[in-house]
Protein backbone atom coordinates (compact mmCIF):
# COMPACT_ATOMS: atom_id res chain seq x y z
CA UNK A 1 0.00 0.00 0.00
CA UNK A 2 1.53 3.36 -0.65
CA UNK A 3 0.94 4.41 2.94
CA UNK A 4 3.35 1.73 4.21
CA UNK A 5 6.14 2.86 1.37
CA UNK A 6 5.37 6.72 2.65
CA UNK A 7 6.41 5.30 6.62
CA UNK A 8 9.43 3.41 5.27
CA UNK A 9 10.76 6.21 3.54
CA UNK A 10 9.78 8.56 6.12
CA UNK A 11 12.17 6.11 9.03
CA UNK A 12 14.86 5.78 6.21
CA UNK A 13 15.23 9.55 6.46
CA UNK A 14 14.89 9.57 10.08
CA UNK A 15 17.91 7.03 9.89
CA UNK A 16 19.85 9.38 7.99
CA UNK A 17 20.15 11.99 11.25
CA UNK A 18 22.24 11.79 14.36
CA UNK A 19 19.34 11.53 16.29
CA UNK A 20 18.94 7.72 15.29
CA UNK A 21 21.59 4.92 17.10
CA UNK A 22 22.90 1.97 15.44
CA UNK A 23 20.48 0.25 17.71
CA UNK A 24 17.51 2.49 17.76
CA UNK A 25 17.46 2.08 13.50
CA UNK A 26 17.15 -2.37 14.30
CA UNK A 27 14.03 -1.93 16.72
CA UNK A 28 12.80 0.51 14.20
CA UNK A 29 13.08 -2.04 11.22
CA UNK A 30 12.07 -4.51 13.77
CA UNK A 31 8.66 -2.75 14.56
CA UNK A 32 8.46 -1.84 11.06
CA UNK A 33 8.82 -5.42 10.19
CA UNK A 34 5.76 -7.16 12.59
CA UNK A 35 3.30 -4.20 12.47
CA UNK A 36 2.55 -2.90 9.09
CA UNK A 37 5.55 -4.99 6.87
CA UNK A 38 8.38 -4.32 4.91
CA UNK A 39 6.74 -2.80 1.62
CA UNK A 40 9.98 -3.89 -0.36
CA UNK A 41 10.88 -6.99 0.89
CA UNK A 42 12.02 -8.46 -2.26
CA UNK A 43 14.77 -5.25 -2.62
CA UNK A 44 15.62 -5.12 0.99
CA UNK A 45 17.68 -7.87 0.71
CA UNK A 46 20.59 -7.01 -1.99
CA UNK A 47 20.34 -3.33 -1.08
CA UNK A 48 21.35 -4.37 2.29
CA UNK A 49 24.49 -6.58 0.99
CA UNK A 50 25.46 -3.74 -0.95
CA UNK A 51 25.00 -1.23 1.33
CA UNK A 52 26.55 -3.09 4.23
CA UNK A 53 29.59 -4.01 2.02
CA UNK A 54 29.85 -0.17 1.06
CA UNK A 55 29.78 0.68 4.38
CA UNK A 56 32.23 -1.02 5.20
CA UNK A 57 34.94 -0.18 2.53
CA UNK A 58 34.67 3.32 3.29
CA UNK A 59 35.23 2.03 6.80
CA UNK A 60 38.80 1.81 5.69
CA UNK A 61 39.56 5.23 5.26
CA UNK A 62 38.88 5.97 8.57
CA UNK A 63 41.73 3.03 9.35
CA UNK A 64 45.58 2.85 9.31
CA UNK A 65 46.86 -0.29 7.57
CA UNK A 66 49.61 -1.09 10.38
CA UNK A 67 46.37 -1.35 12.93
CA UNK A 68 44.99 -3.69 10.57
CA UNK A 69 47.78 -5.57 9.64
CA UNK A 70 48.99 -6.13 13.76
CA UNK A 71 45.08 -7.03 14.22
CA UNK A 72 45.41 -9.89 11.89
CA UNK A 73 49.33 -10.94 12.71
CA UNK A 74 48.71 -10.58 16.66
CA UNK A 75 45.52 -12.51 16.79
CA UNK A 76 46.10 -15.08 14.23
CA UNK A 77 46.71 -18.52 16.58
CA UNK A 78 43.27 -17.33 19.02
CA UNK A 79 41.47 -16.75 15.09
CA UNK A 80 42.48 -20.21 14.10
CA UNK A 81 41.82 -21.55 17.19
CA UNK A 82 38.13 -19.82 18.00
CA UNK A 83 37.27 -20.70 14.25
CA UNK A 84 37.94 -24.20 13.83
CA UNK A 85 37.03 -24.58 17.42
CA UNK A 86 33.33 -23.73 16.94
CA UNK A 87 33.07 -25.33 13.88
CA UNK A 88 34.25 -29.04 15.29
CA UNK A 89 31.98 -28.62 18.56
CA UNK A 90 28.81 -26.84 16.27
CA UNK A 91 29.36 -30.30 14.03
CA UNK A 92 29.15 -32.09 17.65
CA UNK A 93 26.35 -30.31 18.82
CA UNK A 94 24.34 -30.69 15.80
CA UNK A 95 24.34 -34.53 16.09
CA UNK A 96 23.11 -34.30 19.48
CA UNK A 97 20.73 -32.19 18.34
CA UNK A 98 19.76 -34.21 15.51
CA UNK A 99 19.66 -30.84 13.11
CA UNK A 100 19.76 -31.31 9.43
CA UNK A 101 23.39 -31.80 8.76
CA UNK A 102 23.85 -28.78 6.20
CA UNK A 103 21.95 -26.71 9.05
CA UNK A 104 24.07 -27.48 11.40
CA UNK A 105 27.05 -26.65 9.60
CA UNK A 106 25.89 -23.18 7.94
CA UNK A 107 24.97 -21.94 11.64
CA UNK A 108 28.26 -22.99 12.55
CA UNK A 109 30.14 -21.23 10.12
CA UNK A 110 28.06 -18.57 10.80
CA UNK A 111 28.89 -18.31 14.66
CA UNK A 112 32.83 -19.02 13.57
CA UNK A 113 32.92 -16.38 11.35
CA UNK A 114 31.36 -13.86 10.45
CA UNK A 115 27.37 -14.55 9.89
CA UNK A 116 25.16 -13.62 7.35
CA UNK A 117 28.45 -13.19 5.28
CA UNK A 118 29.69 -16.98 5.96
CA UNK A 119 26.52 -18.53 5.56
CA UNK A 120 26.07 -16.94 2.40
CA UNK A 121 29.45 -18.15 1.05
CA UNK A 122 29.32 -21.85 2.51
CA UNK A 123 25.89 -22.55 1.46
CA UNK A 124 26.80 -22.87 -2.23
CA UNK A 125 29.58 -24.97 -0.97
CA UNK A 126 27.48 -27.23 0.53
CA UNK A 127 24.73 -27.20 -2.30
CA UNK A 128 22.54 -25.77 0.43
CA UNK A 129 18.86 -25.33 -0.54
CA UNK A 130 16.99 -22.39 0.10
CA UNK A 131 14.99 -23.82 3.43
CA UNK A 132 18.25 -24.69 4.96
CA UNK A 133 19.86 -21.49 4.24
CA UNK A 134 17.16 -19.13 5.30
CA UNK A 135 17.04 -21.30 8.63
CA UNK A 136 20.32 -20.50 9.02
CA UNK A 137 19.92 -16.72 8.71
CA UNK A 138 17.07 -16.59 10.74
CA UNK A 139 18.99 -18.21 13.93
CA UNK A 140 22.21 -16.13 13.66
CA UNK A 141 19.79 -12.85 12.86
CA UNK A 142 17.87 -13.31 16.29
CA UNK A 143 21.02 -13.65 17.74
CA UNK A 144 22.52 -10.61 16.33
CA UNK A 145 19.50 -8.56 17.09
CA UNK A 146 19.90 -9.36 20.49
CA UNK A 147 23.61 -8.68 20.80
CA UNK A 148 23.49 -5.32 19.62
CA UNK A 149 21.48 -4.25 22.56
CA UNK A 150 22.94 -6.46 25.64
CA UNK A 151 26.78 -6.43 24.32
CA UNK A 152 27.40 -2.70 25.34
CA UNK A 153 25.45 -2.78 28.43
CA UNK A 154 27.80 -5.44 29.62
CA UNK A 155 30.59 -4.33 28.42
CA UNK A 156 30.32 -0.88 30.87
CA UNK A 157 28.77 -3.41 33.65
CA UNK A 158 32.31 -4.68 33.42
CA UNK A 159 34.38 -2.17 32.86
CA UNK A 160 35.68 -3.20 29.64
CA UNK A 161 38.41 -0.85 27.90
CA UNK A 162 37.45 0.10 24.56
CA UNK A 163 40.36 -2.17 23.34
CA UNK A 164 38.58 -4.99 25.22
CA UNK A 165 35.29 -4.31 24.42
CA UNK A 166 36.28 -3.73 20.33
CA UNK A 167 38.02 -7.24 20.36
CA UNK A 168 35.34 -9.01 22.02
CA UNK A 169 32.30 -7.94 19.83
CA UNK A 170 34.56 -8.82 16.85
CA UNK A 171 34.86 -12.74 17.77
CA UNK A 172 31.86 -12.95 20.06
CA UNK A 173 29.46 -10.87 17.62
CA UNK A 174 27.88 -12.89 14.55
CA UNK A 175 27.62 -10.26 11.33
CA UNK A 176 29.63 -7.27 10.61
CA UNK A 177 26.67 -4.95 10.46
CA UNK A 178 25.88 -5.64 14.12
CA UNK A 179 29.55 -5.76 15.36
CA UNK A 180 29.64 -2.22 14.23
CA UNK A 181 26.45 -0.91 15.38
CA UNK A 182 27.45 -2.30 18.79
CA UNK A 183 30.93 -1.27 18.75
CA UNK A 184 29.66 2.41 17.58
CA UNK A 185 27.38 2.47 20.44
CA UNK A 186 30.66 1.79 23.21
CA UNK A 187 32.90 4.14 21.63
CA UNK A 188 35.16 5.14 18.29
CA UNK A 189 37.81 3.65 19.48
CA UNK A 190 36.14 0.37 20.03
CA UNK A 191 34.70 0.77 16.75
CA UNK A 192 37.79 0.88 15.06
CA UNK A 193 39.46 -2.15 16.60
CA UNK A 194 35.95 -3.95 16.41
CA UNK A 195 35.84 -3.47 12.68
CA UNK A 196 39.46 -4.44 11.94
CA UNK A 197 39.42 -7.73 14.02
CA UNK A 198 36.07 -8.52 12.32
CA UNK A 199 37.43 -8.02 9.36
CA UNK A 200 40.67 -10.10 9.68
CA UNK A 201 38.42 -13.09 10.61
CA UNK A 202 36.37 -12.60 7.72
CA UNK A 203 39.19 -13.09 5.43
CA UNK A 204 38.79 -17.19 6.79
CA UNK A 205 35.89 -17.38 4.60
CA UNK A 206 37.55 -18.16 1.68
CA UNK A 207 39.67 -20.78 2.93
CA UNK A 208 36.37 -22.50 5.39
CA UNK A 209 34.25 -22.06 2.07
CA UNK A 210 36.85 -23.82 0.84
CA UNK A 211 36.95 -26.97 3.38
CA UNK A 212 33.56 -27.44 3.22
CA UNK A 213 33.47 -27.64 -0.82
CA UNK A 214 35.93 -30.14 -0.06
CA UNK A 215 34.43 -32.41 2.82
CA UNK A 216 30.95 -32.22 0.57
CA UNK A 217 33.22 -32.67 -2.94
CA UNK A 218 31.92 -36.33 -3.40
CA UNK A 219 28.44 -35.45 -3.49
CA UNK A 220 28.50 -32.33 -5.08
CA UNK A 221 31.56 -31.35 -7.15
CA UNK A 222 33.64 -28.15 -6.83
CA UNK A 223 32.21 -24.93 -6.02
CA UNK A 224 34.10 -21.65 -7.88
CA UNK A 225 36.56 -19.66 -6.15
CA UNK A 226 34.86 -16.05 -7.63
CA UNK A 227 31.32 -17.12 -5.20
CA UNK A 228 33.17 -17.54 -2.13
CA UNK A 229 36.34 -15.01 -1.46
CA UNK A 230 34.63 -11.70 -0.24
CA UNK A 231 36.37 -9.04 -2.49
CA UNK A 232 35.12 -6.33 -0.46
CA UNK A 233 37.29 -7.13 2.74
CA UNK A 234 40.30 -6.23 -0.17
CA UNK A 235 38.92 -2.90 -1.36
CA UNK A 236 38.75 -2.01 2.71
CA UNK A 237 42.44 -2.82 2.71
CA UNK A 238 43.06 -1.05 -0.03
CA UNK A 239 40.72 2.07 1.40
CA UNK A 240 43.22 1.43 4.64
CA UNK A 241 45.96 1.77 1.91
CA UNK A 242 44.94 5.08 0.65
CA UNK A 243 44.39 7.21 4.27
CA UNK A 244 47.50 5.72 5.29
CA UNK A 245 50.02 6.59 2.47
CA UNK A 246 47.49 9.71 1.14
CA UNK A 247 49.80 13.22 0.07
CA UNK A 248 49.96 15.77 3.09
CA UNK A 249 47.75 18.21 0.30
CA UNK A 250 45.15 15.98 0.71
CA UNK A 251 42.72 17.56 3.55
CA UNK A 252 41.78 14.85 6.83
CA UNK A 253 38.56 16.36 6.27
CA UNK A 254 37.69 14.43 3.12
CA UNK A 255 38.77 11.31 4.75
CA UNK A 256 36.67 12.05 8.69
CA UNK A 257 33.49 12.89 5.83
CA UNK A 258 33.40 9.18 4.85
CA UNK A 259 34.09 7.66 7.38
CA UNK A 260 31.16 9.74 8.48
CA UNK A 261 29.06 8.37 5.45
CA UNK A 262 29.75 4.57 6.48
CA UNK A 263 28.61 5.27 9.83
CA UNK A 264 25.22 6.48 8.44
CA UNK A 265 25.13 3.91 5.89
CA UNK A 266 25.55 1.14 8.66
CA UNK A 267 22.82 2.98 10.30
CA UNK A 268 20.47 2.48 7.61
CA UNK A 269 21.62 -1.30 6.84
CA UNK A 270 20.57 -2.28 10.87
CA UNK A 271 17.39 -0.49 9.89
CA UNK A 272 17.12 -2.71 6.85
CA UNK A 273 18.36 -5.68 8.59
CA UNK A 274 15.31 -5.13 11.28
CA UNK A 275 12.68 -5.02 8.34
CA UNK A 276 14.01 -8.03 6.63
CA UNK A 277 12.45 -10.03 9.37
CA UNK A 278 9.70 -12.17 9.03
CA UNK A 279 6.73 -14.21 11.32
CA UNK A 280 7.55 -16.97 8.49
CA UNK A 281 10.98 -17.17 9.38
CA UNK A 282 10.68 -17.25 13.21
CA UNK A 283 8.77 -20.23 12.46
CA UNK A 284 11.21 -21.68 10.15
CA UNK A 285 14.18 -21.55 12.48
CA UNK A 286 12.66 -24.37 15.36
CA UNK A 287 13.66 -24.74 18.41
CA UNK A 288 16.79 -26.69 17.93
CA UNK A 289 18.48 -24.98 15.44
CA UNK A 290 17.88 -22.36 17.54
CA UNK A 291 19.41 -23.87 20.62
CA UNK A 292 22.12 -24.83 18.53
CA UNK A 293 23.19 -21.16 17.64
CA UNK A 294 22.85 -19.93 21.21
CA UNK A 295 24.90 -23.12 22.71
CA UNK A 296 27.64 -22.05 20.52
CA UNK A 297 26.70 -17.74 20.75
CA UNK A 298 27.69 -18.46 24.31
CA UNK A 299 30.27 -20.59 24.36
CA UNK A 300 32.74 -18.47 21.87
CA UNK A 301 30.96 -14.99 23.72
CA UNK A 302 32.29 -16.55 27.53
CA UNK A 303 35.51 -17.65 26.03
CA UNK A 304 36.26 -14.62 24.43
CA UNK A 305 35.57 -12.54 27.23
CA UNK A 306 38.07 -14.65 29.38
CA UNK A 307 40.86 -14.07 26.58
CA UNK A 308 40.37 -10.07 26.50
CA UNK A 309 39.97 -10.25 30.57
CA UNK A 310 43.37 -11.86 31.05
CA UNK A 311 45.03 -11.66 27.79
CA UNK A 312 44.67 -7.88 27.16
Amino acid sequence: MFWQKIVFFLLILACLTPFVSPPIALALGLILAFTIGNPFAEQTTKVTRILLRGSVILLGFGMNLTTVVKAGKDGILFTVTTIFGTLILGYFVGRWLKINRKTSDLISAGTAICGGSAIAAVAPAIRANGDETSVSLGTIFILNSIALFIFPTIGHALNLSQNQFGVWAAIAIHDTSSVVGAAAKYGNEALQIATTVKLARALWIAPVALLFAFLYRPKHGETKIKEIIPWFVFLFILATVIRTYAPSQIPPSLFDSLVMLAKTGLTVTLFLIGASLSAETLKKVGAKTLIQGVLLWIIISLVSLWAVLNLL
